[in-house]
C-alpha cells in the first residue's frame, strides 16, 4: 500500500539542515550524515501475525460452540434448517476462518492501524537496524580517522537514532547524545523536523568537537545535505 511521503522537507529546510551541518563540522574532524525516512519497515509479518491470531481465535470460538456457529448460518440462509454432514460443517468452519484472515489481513493494509498495533519494541529494534544499515553502507569507515556519526530520524514511528563509527563510539556513549535527540524530537513533535535536525546536528557538534577537535587537515568526506529516502 503506497504511503503519501510525510519526510518531504522544503528547499529552507535543506538549506537549514546543509549550514547546520557545515558549522558543525567547522569545529570538528567529526563527519555528521543526515536521513530522514517516512518508514523503517513495513511491518508484514505484523499484519500477517494478527490476522493469524484474529483466525485461530475464531476458529477456537468456533469449535467450542458449534450450535451457535450453525444457527448463525441457519439465519443467514433464511432460517432454513440444514443437518450438516462433518465433512460439510469442516468446509464452512474453514471458509469462515478464512475469510475472517483475509478480512484482518485487508484491514491492517492500512498503515497507520498496522503501526498502532505493532509493539513498540518491534518498532525501535527494526528503525535501529535499519539506521545501523544504511549506516554501514554511507557512513562506517568512509572517514580516514572513523569519526563519521550517521543521524536518522524516522517520521512515522516517530523513532531517531545516532550511529557513530568506530573511533567515536569509543570515547562518546550513547547517552551523550540525549541532548541531541531531545532537540530533534521536540521540534519534530512541533511539526518543524527540518529544525529538529539542524538543532540536533548543533547538539552534536558540540560533542565532536569536544572529542575530536578540528585538525590542520579536515576534508570534507561526507555529505553534507540532508539525505531523503
Amino acid at each position: 500500500m503506497a504511503l503519501t511521503k510525510i519526510s518531504r522537507m522544503t528547499e529552507a529546510d535543506l538549506e537549514l539542515v546543509t549550514a547546520a551541518v557545515a558549522d558543525a563540522e567547522h569545529h570538528t574532524s567529526g563527519e555528521i550524515v543526515t536521513i530522514v525516512t517516512d518508514l523503517s519497515d513495513h511491518y508484514e509479518d505484523i499484519g500477517i501475525a494478527w490476522a493469524s491470531g484474529v483466525a485461530f481465535v475464531a476458529l477456537a470460538t468456533y469449535a467450542t460452540f458449534p450450535n451457535a456457529y450453525i444457527g448463525l448460518i441457519n439465519r443467514l440462509t433464511g432460517g432454513w434448517g440444514h443437518e450438516y454432514t462433518t465433512n460439510e460443517y469442516v468446509a464452512l468452519l474453514l471458509t469462515a476462518v478464512a475469510l475472517k484472515w483475509v478480512g484482518t489481513w485487508l484491514i491492517l493494509k492500512w498503515m497507520p492501524l498496522r503501526l498502532w498495533l505493532t509493539p513498540k519494541a518491534t518498532k525501535l529494534a527494526r528503525v535501529r537496524n535499519h539506521a545501523i544499515s544504511l549506516f554501514k553502507v554511507g557512513t562506517e569507515s568512509k572517514t580516514v580517522g572513523r569519526t563519521g556519526v550517521l543521524l536518522y530520524l524516522s517520521m512515522l514511528e516517530h523513532r531517531a537514532e545516532i550511529v557513530a563509527d568506530e573511533a567515536i563510539a569509543s570515547k562518546v556513549a550513547p547517552e551523550v547524545w540525549g541532548d541531541a535527540m531531545v532537540a530533534l524530537l521536540d521540534h519534530v513533535k512541533a511539526g518543524n523536523p527540518g529544525q529538529g535536525v539542524a538543532a540536533a546536528v548543533a547538539q552534536m557538534g558540540v560533542v565532536l568537537a569536544d572529542h575530536f577537535p578540528k585538525g590542520s587537515e579536515n576534508p570534507n568526506e561526507l555529505p553534507d545535505r540532508l539525505i531523503q529516502l
